[in-house]
C-alpha cells in the first residue's frame, strides 16, 4: 500500500452494533454490566495493536427510535457508565487508546474536564474524549432547561469543548512544586483562571485536576452533516464520518478541510476516519455474508445503519478500507456487529491481513495516544514564556 500507514479504532457498545448481537451464542449478555468483559474487550483490542477504542454512551436508553424511547424489549437495555468503565480498563492495559463517550448537552464541562484529565492520568497519557449531542427526547430526563434548536446545540457543543480544552490548560505542567523543606505544594501563579463566559456556561476555573500528561487528551466527534463537520473541524482532533463510497469519503473530506481552514486550524493536524459496520467470517466457516443476514432474518428486517456496512472476509473488509483511505482519509472506526467474535476477527484475521499489505503497524511506536496518532503535545495557551 502507498503512503501512510492506516490508524484503527474499534467502536464498542452493549453486545455489538447489530440489535440481535446479544442472542448470538459466543455472547455474554449477561455479562454487560461486569467490569471484566470490558477489560477482555479492550485487551484484545489492545492485542490488535488498534489505536484506540471508544466506548459508547447516551443520558437514554439504547434504541433505534428518533424521536423517543424504544418501546421493543427484544434489545440491550441498560449500560455502564462510559468514562468509569474505562478507568476500571486503564490499569489493566497499557498502549492503547481509551475514549469514552460523554454528551455536550446534558453534563458541565468542568465535570467532563476533570474525570477525563483523570482518566488521562490513571491511563498514563491514553485518554481522550468523544464529544457528543444528547438527542432531543432525553431533556425529559432533566428537566432544567428550555429547548433549544439544534444549531444552538452544536453552538454549546463547540463552548463546551472551548471550556474543557481551557481548564485542562488551567495548571501549568510544573505548577505542582512539592518543596517538603519550603512547606510549598503548589505554585499559585502557574495556575490560570480560564475566564470563560458565553450563552451557555460561564467559567471561571482553575480546575481542580493538574494539567493531563498529554497536554490536552484527544477530541474525538462523530459527524453526519454540516452543523457536525462544522463542529468537528472546529473542535475535535479526530472527526468520525461515515461515507458510504470513495467519492462520498472525499466530498465529506472537503468539507471538513473548508471548515477546518475557516475555523483557523489550517496548520493543526485533525484526522478524519470513517466508521465502517462489520460483519466478518467466523472461525468456524460462516461467511461474514451469510452472519448478517442470519441476524437479520432473526431481527425481522435488514440491519440499517448510517455507516457502511462490510459483509465478507478480512480480505474483504482489508479491500474496502484502501479504497476509501485513498480518497485522503487517515483511518477508520470499527463497529464490530457482534462482541466479541467481530472484534477478535478484527484483531486476528483484518490485522494480519493489513500488515501483509503495510498498511498497518506491527508494534506500538508511541506510549500516549497523541503520539500513536502522530499529534504533537500541545504547549499550554497561559504559560507564558518564562527564562
Amino acid at each position: 500500500m502507498a503512503g501512510a500507514p492506516l490508524h484503527l479504532a474499534v467502536a464498542l457498545d452493549g453486545a455489538g452494533w447489530h440489535p440481535v448481537a446479544w442472542r448470538e451464542p459466543g455472547a455474554r449478555p449477561d455479562a454487560l454490566v461486569d467490569p471484566d468483559y470490558w477489560v477482555d474487550l479492550v485487551t484484545e483490542a489492545e492485542r490488535g495493536l488498534l489505536d484506540f477504542v471508544t466506548v459508547e454512551d447516551s443520558m437514554g436508553l439504547q434504541g433505534s427510535m428518533r424521536r423517543g424511547p424504544d418501546p421493543r424489549t427484544d434489545r440491550v437495555q441498560g449500560r455502564l457508565d462510559a468514562l468509569m468503565t474505562l478507568a476500571r480498563v486503564a490499569p489493566v492495559t497499557s498502549h492503547i487508546g481509551l475514549v469514552p463517550t460523554a454528551t455536550t448537552t446534558f453534563t458541565e464541562p468542568f465535570h467532563v474536564s476533570k474525570a477525563v484529565a483523570t482518566l488521562d492520568w490513571v491511563s498514563t497519557g491514553r485518554a481522550g474524549w468523544r464529544a457528543q449531542l444528547s438527542r432531543a427526547w432525553e431533556e425529559p430526563l432533566f428537566g432544567r432547561r428550555p429547548s433549544i434548536t439544534e444549531e444552538d446545540l452544536f453552538a454549546e457543543a463547540a463552548d463546551h469543548v472551548e471550556v474543557v480544552r481551557r481548564l485542562w490548560d488551567s495548571w501549568e505542567d510544573d505548577a505542582e512544586v512539592r518543596d517538603v523543606a519550603a512547606g510549598r505544594f503548589v505554585d499559585r501563579d502557574k495556575l490560570h483562571y480560564v475566564d470563560f463566559d458565553g450563552p451557555r456556561f460561564s467559567v471561571r476555573g482553575p480546575s481542580i485536576t493538574p494539567r493531563p500528561p498529554q497536554g490536552q487528551p484527544v477530541v474525538v466527534a462523530l459527524a453526519h452533516i454540516t452543523p457536525a463537520f462544522r463542529f468537528g473541524a472546529t473542535s475535535a482532533d479526530v472527526v468520525l464520518i461515515t461515507p458510504h463510497d470513495s467519492d462520498e469519503a472525499a466530498s465529506i473530506l472537503t468539507e471538513v478541510r473548508e471548515h477546518q481552514a475557516a475555523a483557523g486550524r489550517a496548520d493543526q493536524p485533525i484526522h478524519v476516519f470513517a466508521d465502517v459496520v462489520v460483519a466478518l467470517d467466523s472461525a468456524d466457516g460462516e461467511s461474514g455474508a451469510d452472519r448478517l443476514a442470519r441476524l437479520d432474518a432473526i431481527a425481522g428486517k435488514p440491519l440499517r445503519s448510517d455507516a457502511l456496512i462490510c459483509a465478507g472476509s478480512a480480505s474483504d473488509l482489508a479491500d474496502t478500507l484502501e479504497s476509501l483511505a485513498a480518497a485522503g482519509l487517515t483511518g477508520f472506526r470499527l463497529r464490530p456487529a457482534v462482541l466479541p467474535d467481530d472484534l477478535t476477527a478484527i484483531t486476528r484475521d483484518l490485522v494480519p491481513e493489513l500488515q501483509r499489505r503495510g498498511a498497518f503497524r506491527t508494534e506500538y511506536e508511541a506510549s500516549s495516544l497523541r503520539g500513536l496518532l502522530g499529534l504533537p503535545r500541545p504547549a499550554n495557551r497561559y504559560a507564558p514564556d518564562r527564562p
